[in-house]
C-alpha cells in the first residue's frame, strides 16, 4: 500500500505523518463536540471506534512523565521504549474486548484535617487508555453539564468556583448550606453509574470499557480487594466520572427544585463534591437541607450529618448574631478556604476569605517532616525548594484579605527552617544578628495576592 504524500507527490516525512495522525485524532475529537453541541439529547453511537494510534500517543504524551507507578511498576519511560508496537497492540485488544485493566494500587496521602484519604494509582497502560476515553467524552458531557458545576472541566478552576461563591454572597444571600457528601468516591454505586451512562452513550462497547476500571479491584498490601461500589480517585477517568454521576443524581434536580419550590433566590456551587449553596430566605435553605438528604439517598449517597449544616450568612449575619448574643457569625469552609462575614474599613459588609487552619496546620506538618529529612542538603538547594513551596502556596491561597494568614505561613516556614539548621551541630543559637543576617542573603518570597475580587458576574444559570 503506497503511503501518504506531501503536495509536492513525494513521500511524507515520518514526523509530518506524525504530525498529520495527530491533527486528524484532535480533529475527529472537535467533530464529536460540535455535533454534541447542536444535537443536545442525542444519544452517541460507534465512539469507541475513535480510539487509534494517534489518540493514544497524544493520550500517553499527555501523562505526567514523573507520576508513580501503578501495580506493575511500569514508568512513562520505560512504556516509551518501543511505544508504537505496544500501542498497536493495545488498540487491537481494546477493539477484541480483550483489553483488561490491571487493580490499581492504594496508597493513602493527609487529608486537611489530619486523616488519610485514599488515592488509586492505575498502571500506566491503564492510565492511556482513560485519559484518551477521556479525550472522548469529555466534548460530549461538556454540553451536558451545568454552569454552576466546576470540577475538573476545562477552563472551570477551583478560583473560578470560589469568584462564582463570592459573587453570590454578595448579592441577595443571607443563609448558606455548607453541604458535604459523606465518603462520596467510596459510595458511587456502579448500577447506577452504568444508568448514567447509557442516558447518553449507545455505544455498549464504550460503556463495558468504562465499567471495567469501576470492577477492576483494588491492591492494597499485596491484597487484592474486590470492589463492589465506588469509584477509586486518582484515575483520568475518575473526574468524569464522579461530575457524570453528580450531574443526574444532584444537578439536575436542584435546578429543577429551585425553580419550582424556592420562594427567593438560590445560588449553587459545585466543585466536585463539594457543594454550597446560597439563599435568601432560611425556609428555601432548611427544605433544600431535608430534600438533598432525600434525593441523595436514592443513589447511594449521604449527608455528613456534622458537617452538612445550615448558617446564617451575608450582609446582616453580624447585625443578626450580636442581637442573639453572639461575639460574631458562624463561618464556613468551601476549597480550603474559610468564609467569614467581615466589615471592611468603612464599616460595610465584606467577604473574607482565609486559609483554612486545617489546611495551613497540614500544611505545616507534611512540610517540617520533609525540612528534617533535607535539613543536610546544601543551603542553596534548600532554598530553593522552599521558595517554590512558598509561591506554589501563594499562588493557591493569595486572595484579598488573607494576606494575614500568607504572612504567618511564610513566617512558620521561616522559623521552622531556622530551627532545624540550627540542629545540623551541636554549636548554640543563632543570635538575632545572625539571624537577621541569614535572612538577608537568604529573604524567602514576600506573600501577594494574586486572586484578585472577581467581577460581579455568576457562570451559574
Amino acid at each position: 500500500m503506497e503511503g501518504k504524500r506531501a503536495a509536492n507527490g513525494k513521500p511524507a516525512p515520518r514526523n509530518a505523518l506524525r504530525a498529520q495522525d495527530r491533527v486528524s485524532a484532535l480533529t475527529a475529537l472537535e467533530r464529536v463536540g460540535q455535533r454534541a453541541k447542536q444535537r443536545k439529547g442525542e444519544q452517541f453511537t460507534n465512539l469507541l471506534s475513535h480510539i487509534k494510534e494517534p489518540l493514544l500517543k497524544e493520550a500517553y504524551k499527555r501523562l505526567r512523565k514523573d507520576a508513580a507507578p501503578g501495580v506493575d511498576g511500569v514508568t512513562w519511560h520505560e512504556y516509551g521504549e518501543n511505544l508504537d508496537a505496544r500501542l498497536c497492540d493495545l488498540r487491537d485488544r481494546i477493539h477484541r474486548g480483550n483489553y483488561h485493566p490491571q487493580p490499581v494500587r492504594r496508597v493513602h496521602i493527609p487529608k486537611g484535617d489530619g486523616r488519610m484519604r485514599p488515592l488509586g494509582i492505575p498502571a500506566l497502560e491503564d492510565k492511556i487508555v482513560q485519559q484518551a476515553t477521556r479525550m472522548i467524552l469529555e466534548p460530549i458531557y461538556e454540553q451536558e453539564f451545568l454552569g454552576f458545576s466546576y470540577g475538573f472541566r476545562p477552563g472551570r478552576s477551583q478560583h473560578r468556583a470560589l469568584d462564582a461563591l463570592a459573587v453570590a454572597i454578595n448579592r441577595k444571600v443571607s443563609w448558606v448550606l455548607d453541604a458535604d457528601i459523606r465518603a462520596f468516591y467510596d459510595t458511587i454505586e456502579h448500577g447506577w453509574m452504568q444508568k448514567f451512562f447509557e442516558h447518553k452513550i449507545a455505544d455498549k462497547r464504550m460503556v463495558r470499557l468504562l465499567m471495567k476500571w469501576l470492577h477492576a479491584g483494588v491492591m492494597e498490601d499485596g491484597e487484592l480487594h474486590a470492589v463492589q461500589e465506588g469509584a477509586p480517585q486518582g484515575g483520568g477517568i475518575s473526574p468524569l466520572m464522579s461530575n457524570v454521576y453528580l450531574h443526574y443524581a444532584f444537578d439536575l434536580w436542584v435546578q429543577q427544585w429551585r425553580k419550582r419550590h424556592a420562594c427567593g433566590e438560590v445560588y449553587v456551587v459545585r466543585y466536585a463534591d463539594d457543594v454550597a449553596l446560597g439563599f435568601q430566605f432560611e425556609q428555601d435553605a432548611r427544605a433544600m437541607r431535608s430534600a438533598m438528604a432525600e434525593r441523595l439517598a436514592k443513589f447511594g449517597l449521604e449527608l455528613h450529618p456534622d458537617k452538612t449544616r445550615v448558617l446564617r450568612f451575608g450582609r446582616y449575619a453580624r447585625k443578626d448574631s450580636e442581637r442573639d448574643g453572639r461575639l460574631r457569625p458562624e463561618t464556613f469552609d468551601f476549597l480550603g478556604f474559610t468564609h467569614i462575614a467581615g466589615r471592611s474599613r468603612g464599616g460595610t459588609f465584606q467577604l473574607q476569605r482565609r486559609t483554612s487552619r486545617k489546611k495551613r496546620a497540614a500544611k505545616l506538618l507534611v512540610l517540617r517532616a520533609e525540612m528534617r529529612r533535607r535539613k543536610h542538603e546544601p543551603l542553596p538547594v534548600q532554598y530553593r525548594w522552599l521558595c517554590s513551596v512558598i509561591r506554589g502556596h501563594c499562588n493557591y491561597y493569595g486572595v484579598p484579605t488573607n494576606s494575614r494568614a500568607l504572612m504567618s505561613f511564610r513566617y512558620q516556614v521561616q522559623h521552622s527552617w531556622h530551627r532545624q539548621l540550627q540542629r545540623r551541630s551541636q554549636r548554640a543559637r543563632w543570635t538575632v544578628e545572625q539571624t537577621k543576617r541569614f535572612e538577608l542573603r537568604y529573604p524567602l518570597p514576600v506573600p501577594r495576592v494574586v486572586h484578585p475580587w472577581p467581577e460581579q458576574r455568576f457562570d451559574g444559570p
